[in-house]
């Protein structure tokens, strides 16, 4: 079965960096998109960064220039690099793929940002 597995959360003070990665399995990873979602406390679940099977992305706009999504397809993984980290990104991450039109979700990996 697809299973998406996050890795990598923890806490960084601000203007600190972090990478995140989302390893999949269960299903040909190369043929999906992949997205990084986060979800802060109170609020929403909202889009960080997408990839297509192209490698072609795509980000939030207050992500842009902070945060580089990249895929490894030898390896089933996908990443987040988040730089310039800053307290309101502090936040659930989760990645998701849409395969056979359903969508699949990790557990999430929590990012705190704080001094």
């Amino acid at each position: 079965q697809v299973q998406l597995v996050e890795s990598g959360g923890g806490l960084v003070q601000p203007g600190g960096s972090l990478r995140l990665s989302c390893a999949a399995s269960g299903y040909i990873f190369s043929a999906y998109a992949v997205n990084w979602f986060r979800q802060a406390p109170g609020k929403q679940r909202e889009l960080v960064a997408w990839i297509g099977v192209s490698g072609s992305t795509n980000y939030a706009d207050s992500m842009k220039g902070r945060f580089t999504i990249s895929r490894d397809n030898a390896k089933n993984t996908m990443y987040l690099q988040m730089n310039s980290l800053k307290p309101e990104d502090t936040a659930v991450y989760y990645c998701n793929s849409l395969v056979g039109r359903k969508p699949y979700w990790g557990q999430g990996t929590q990012v705190t940002v704080s001094s």
